[in-house]
């Protein structure tokens, strides 16, 4: 690579160079690293700050089964079944729903807090209600405690309602209860767990250099 970029700087193109754009057959995620279990009390909702202290990457046919495998990577292991809870701001209540169609459509039971499940309710969704903290119990967290959820949607904002939901997201982050506070990740989310499904290769583990061999093998 440093020849390579040495002769570009001198002003030779790539395309005298011989080295041309390929469009790789794979795609490749990459999925950071939070060491939020280390720090006591620290909120897990992601901000403008670097927080990872590291990065993996998942490589497969499709978006899903890549996002999976970086998730594995990560030490995070998506549910194949169970309850799902969604507690999001109003402004994502639209946005959300493709991905909670989708978990529906995989089998997962909805719970939510009340105007979120109001809003699921609406849109033709079986969900149940369940309490905010401080709405008494039994409420969220003890649901997290007592394993009834497997994986948690929560989006926020304001500094009221960060403080009001903090402790839903730590006690899943003790639980090791995979959740995701934004609409992008709870989409991905989805995907990754029918590619997890679908037990074929797609999931399967493979070498670094078996997805570059055929290209080098071309090239000879």
């Amino acid at each position: 690579i440093a020849k390579i970029a040495a002769r570009v700087a001198a002003g030779e193109s790539l395309a005298a160079l011989g080295i041309r754009e390929e469009a790789p057959a794979h795609i490749a995620v990459k999925v950071p690293v939070f060491p939020f279990h280390k720090f006591q009390g620290v909120d897990t909702i992601l901000g403008p700050e670097m927080r990872s202290t590291g990065e993996v990457m998942g490589i497969a046919a499709d978006f899903g089964a890549a996002f999976h495998k970086g998730l594995l990577a990560a030490g995070i292991r998506l549910p194949q079944g169970g309850r799902v809870f969604v507690s999001v701001r109003d402004d994502d209540k639209a946005l959300v729903m493709p991905a909670v169609r989708h978990l529906a459509a995989l089998g997962f039971e909805l719970v939510a807090t009340r105007g979120t499940a109001k809003a699921l309710r609406d849109a033709g969704l079986a969900c149940a209600d369940i309490n905010k903290v401080k709405e008494g119990r039994p409420h969220i967290v003890d649901a997290l405690v007592n394993g009834e959820i497997a994986m948690l949607i929560n989006t926020t904002i304001g500094a009221q309602s960060i403080r009001d939901s903090f402790t839903i997201r730590r006690t899943a982050l003790l639980q090791r209860v995979p959740y995701f506070t934004t609409i992008a990740g709870a989409v991905a989310a989805a995907k990754a767990i029918e590619a997890a499904r679908s037990g074929d290769q797609a999931v399967v583990a493979r070498a670094l250099q078996d997805y570059h061999r055929p290209a080098a093998q071309a090239a000879r």
